[in-house]
């Protein structure tokens, strides 16, 4: 037994070993300006922050999923190792796709986030072509000893604890972030989310491990209640300037006031930000390692809090369809790297262990298959081309109360990842 218990140290030690090494428990955020259209992406640093906290975990400091748009990579500037790594999605990778990208450049904010380095470090960020290939886009260097970089958040806020289980870096940190609720509204805020967490871990496979979890209100007043919604030629004085109708979708709500978003989070320590409107109208958003936005007073809230969240945190893709071209999301004979969606290119990684024998793939829509694992056609917005792993689950329809096996894996396999 004793020397079962110094192999155990000798395996894991090193894992914590590497954080006290190369980082302190705060953060280094990049604030850069992501700019473009449909063909071309440009960078442009605008600076760094630390922030009081990391959220993250001290012993996965390399994400092995390789989810995300695109991934930023951190190397220690003597020895040439990679440090930390991450994927993430962004807004500008969705308005590329638009029709409007076309004719004109856009620009948008973005960070990436890490620990705050002891030593000189290079940062590199890399972006997935249609082949879903990663390609370097754009390094910098950052030394804490000469590097300027600011340490005062302009944004300091209470913070409210809704649940507490434990160390930050052993727990999954969600921050709740307050949206066009005003000065009097604070009661309001934490009801809302209160009964939309509680909802969370009613819904699998959350309700088992609501140990695993802390989440933190963040509370920013607005002048004015709501949010935009141009459609209706209405226009409130938010703090974190949302907005329906982004990119034209009406029960789309989101924000470009990203490094806003970040500054208001950073009073917290958070792996998920989650943005909650004060608003009834249905609608919401999400992005993988972006940030997740829902209605706070709709009474389909709680389902769009979890469908939305499923984006964000585990990299799920919406398995709904309306069009047959894959002319702006996915290329044929490319499988895209979202786990919950396949073009049977590289089905191996991905669920094809999970379907019993004799399920044919493709898998007819039919009733015989309803309640089973298979490969079915129409998923990631695409009627032709793209598939699912059953015929519904809460990223399809808000019909049922169920994520899929599939989606329930996914998103256990990330709870892990940053609980250990």
């Amino acid at each position: 037994m004793k020397n079962i218990f110094i192999l155990f140290i000798f395996f894991t030690l090193p894992a914590y070993c590497q954080f006290s090494t190369y980082f302190e428990n705060h953060t280094l955020r990049m604030d850069y300006i992501h700019s473009g259209n449909s063909t071309d992406e440009f960078y442009a640093f605008k600076q760094f922050k630390k922030e009081k906290y990391w959220g993250g975990s001290h012993k996965n400091l390399l994400e092995t999923f390789e989810y995300g748009k695109y991934f930023v990579k951190v190397f220690d500037f003597d020895s040439g190792d990679m440090i930390y790594s991450r994927g993430y999605g962004s807004l500008f990778h969705e308005w590329s796709n638009t029709p409007e990208a076309k004719k004109f450049n856009k620009a948008f904010e973005e960070s990436v986030t890490f620990p705050f380095p002891k030593k000189k470090i290079i940062i590199k960020l890399y972006s997935r072509n249609k082949e879903m290939k990663f390609e370097e886009k754009f390094f910098i260097e950052f030394d804490p000893s000469k590097t300027p970089y600011l340490k005062k958040n302009d944004f300091e806020c209470p913070v409210i604890d809704i649940v507490k289980s434990g160390s930050p870096d052993k727990k999954v940190d969600i921050v709740v972030l307050s949206e066009g609720y005003t000065e009097k509204e604070l009661g309001k805020f934490i009801k809302d989310c209160q009964e939309l967490v509680k909802k969370l871990f009613t819904y699998s496979p959350y309700d088992k491990y609501k140990d695993y979890f802390n989440v933190k209100a963040v509370w920013a007043s607005s002048i004015e209640s709501g949010s935009d919604n141009p459609l209706k030629d209405i226009e409130v004085n938010t703090v974190l300037n949302t907005s329906f109708n982004t990119l034209y979708s009406d029960r789309y709500c989101m924000t470009l006031s990203y490094h806003k978003v970040r500054d208001i989070a950073a009073n917290a320590p958070y792996d998920q930000i989650y943005i909650l409107v004060n608003t009834e109208k249905y609608g919401g958003g999400a992005i993988y390692n972006y940030y997740s936005v829902s209605a706070g007073g709709n009474l389909q809230s709680p389902k769009v809090f979890i469908h939305e969240f499923g984006h964000a945190f585990a990299g799920l893709a919406d398995e709904y369809a309306y069009e047959d071209s894959f002319e702006n999301m996915y290329v044929k004979g490319v499988e895209p790297w979202e786990p919950n969606i396949t073009t049977l290119v590289d089905f191996d990684h991905k669920w094809k262990n999970m379907i019993n024998n004799g399920i044919p793939i493709p898998t007819p829509s039919t009733s015989e298959y309803n309640d089973v694992v298979g490969a079915f056609e129409g998923a990631g917005y695409l009627l032709k081309g793209v598939y699912r792993p059953k015929q519904d689950c809460l990223m399809r329809s808000f019909a049922g109360d169920e994520f899929c096996p599939v989606c329930k894996k996914a998103i256990e396999d990330m709870i892990r990842f940053y609980s250990e």
